[in-house]
């Protein structure tokens, strides 16, 4: 008998893609994607469970292969995220973005209606389960400094994001 641990619950779906970043893995219920991580040293958090795909994972997969390519601008597929009140609002408005559209994070903050709430809101975009669709990469310090990122293997994965989009940034 295996014994398999897991805090993170299997996916209905789950299909990976290669990309510049390294594998990506995309999760889904079967009529949203649910959840996107870009590998971190080496590592996904389903590797040990077999790709089972759907429609809506193949048409995501699709677009950023070709967003990779340099080919697609924006994401056309449904998404489906839970979080708080307040995190689904930053994220909301970071899907408003436009390819190489930057926010700071106090701008975000006032969209929100929390001028005040920088902890808040760093902690909104670092929680956002589909990076790169939801793009928590174009968020920067007032003066374009890069003061962190949680997907992938971390500002290095951010600054790549930023060169692809022609974002201006400072490390």
């Amino acid at each position: 008998m295996t014994l398999r641990i897991s805090t993170i619950p299997d996916p209905a779906f789950l299909r990976r893609v290669d990309s510049p970043l390294g594998r990506l893995e995309l999760t889904g219920d079967g009529e949203a994607v649910t959840s996107l991580t870009i590998e971190r040293a080496g590592h996904l958090p389903h590797e040990t469970l077999d790709e089972h795909s759907d429609r809506v994972l193949d048409r995501a997969a699709e677009q950023l292969g070709e967003y990779f390519a340099g080919n697609r601008r924006d994401f056309d597929i449904p998404v489906k995220v839970g979080g708080t009140e307040f995190q689904r609002s930053v994220w909301e408005k970071l899907s408003e973005l436009d390819f190489g559209e930057v926010i700071s994070y106090g701008e975000l903050g006032l969209s929100t209606g929390r001028s005040t709430a920088g902890r808040a809101v760093g902690g909104a975009v670092g929680a956002n389960p589909v990076p790169i669709i939801v793009p928590c990469h174009r968020v920067l310090a007032s003066n374009n400094r890069i003061t962190g990122y949680s997907a992938g293997n971390g500002i290095p994965t951010k600054v790549w994001l930023l060169d692809h989009e022609g974002i201006e940034h400072r490390v």
